[in-house]
């Protein structure tokens, strides 16, 4: 009776497997990539109208060639990735078929967009940015790039910067001896000081009557770029042998577990120069009092979000005898 139970379960697997495998799997038709936004691509195909359903589930599998590869399913026939795309974006999607907890695959289907025309020696080069939180809680933008050393004398690059949906092309320029635009500023942006690790896309292109001059894009975290302000009302004072400092966070959104400073301490009489880790808006220091000192603070995020850019130091404070 065992023999023929275990018989009966190995038929029933096997014809299981014979039926899954007979189940045809078609590839998604029309897939298409869009440029939706800068450095954003939209993803879209249509399901197979061969593909029967009969209650199986249909995903998809897609694949992120280039420019950084990725691959994640989605029961969705549409995507959005973001992506630098100076150099062009390829990706491939297939067909993901659960037929009774066995998954069957389609062959992939591929799409490409092309680099956009231009000598890659035309592209700006060490692009570098940085953003500012105002006193009025609103963030101001600041970006700094090389002429590619390709690129004719008679170039111009404009910058655009993406934050979400809000697109902004740059209408404050500084220019090197050639005419040429390697600096630009936006003193308020759409940029939300609040938000978390949000990207910041920046694109510059650029224009000659000589050549092609190829686009370039980067993708910057948005506290990562992050110029911090100084800590605000720093005082400093003795108390018996000790050195006393305290000073409020720096403008932000941010509370004040969410930074971290350096304390400079300068012995004028000796020379003596240390710069101490404080992650607390106060600090106590055993000193010689018979000397003078120079302090000074700067603020830096710390655990909340990325390390931005340090402050600048506090205007200098003294303490001490001369």
């Amino acid at each position: 009776t065992a023999k023929i139970s275990l018989i009966k379960v190995k038929w029933i697997v096997i014809s299981v497997l014979i039926f899954c495998l007979s189940v045809q799997v078609f590839p998604p038709v029309n897939f298409t990539l869009t440029v939706s936004a800068l450095a954003e691509v939209f993803l879209h195909w249509k399901p197979n109208p061969n593909q029967e359903p009969n209650n199986n589930t249909i995903r998809y599998d897609v694949e992120i060639i280039a420019p950084v590869p990725e691959e994640y399913d989605t029961k969705k026939t549409h995507s959005f990735r973001t992506a630098v795309l100076h150099n062009g974006f390829s990706a491939r999607v297939r067909t993901l078929l659960l037929v009774d907890d066995i998954e069957r695959t389609s062959a992939w289907v591929s799409g490409e967009l092309k680099p956009p025309p231009g000598d890659p020696e035309t592209s700006v080069t060490n692009l570098s940015c940085s953003n500012y939180i105002n006193i009025y809680n609103t963030v101001s933008l600041h970006c700094t790039w090389f002429p590619g050393k390709g690129a004719p004398e008679d170039t111009e690059y404009f910058l655009f910067y993406r934050y979400k949906t809000y697109t902004e092309e740059c209408q404050d320029y500084i220019k090197d001896n050639l005419d040429r635009n390697i600096e630009c500023r936006f003193p308020r942006t759409h940029i939300d000081p609040e938000e978390v690790d949000d990207l910041i896309i920046i694109h510059i292109n650029g224009s000659s009557k000589y050549t092609a001059i190829k686009p370039f894009q980067q993708l910057f975290n948005q506290n990562a770029i992050e110029k911090v302000n100084v800590p605000r009302n720093v005082t400093v004072f003795l108390q018996q042998n000790d050195l006393l400092a305290q000073w409020e966070k720096p403008i932000s959104s941010f509370p004040k577990e969410c930074f971290e400073y350096e304390f400079y301490l300068c012995n004028l009489k000796s020379g003596h120069k240390q710069i101490m880790k404080v992650s607390s808006n106060d600090f106590r220091l055993r000193i010689d009092v018979t000397c003078r000192y120079s302090i000074q603070i700067r603020a830096n995020h710390y655990i909340c979000r990325k390390r931005g850019f340090w402050s600048d130091w506090s205007e200098i404070l003294y303490v001490g005898k001369n």
